[in-house]
């Protein structure tokens, strides 16, 4: 299932690349693409593992830019 997010305070081209490719090794994660030019993240995702691949990917997002979070 393919799932579109807008990214709040995205800020660094490099931290979105960063990002991107530490959400791709998530366990249920077929494919993760983060559009730094229009704040999107665009996340193919196994649906029984949704919830959990969208907590881990805040984590991992926080970590690298702190102010920047996974808008609804």
């Amino acid at each position: 299932m393919i799932k579109k997010y807008k990214l709040l305070n995205l800020g660094c081209a490099n931290c979105a690349s960063k990002m991107e490719e530490k959400i791709k090794k998530l366990d249920g994660v077929n494919d993760a693409n983060i559009n730094f030019m229009t704040s999107k993240l665009i996340i193919d995702v196994k649906e029984e593992k949704l919830s959990e691949v969208l907590l881990e990917s805040e984590k991992i997002i926080k970590t690298i830019e702190p102010y920047c979070s996974i808008g609804k």
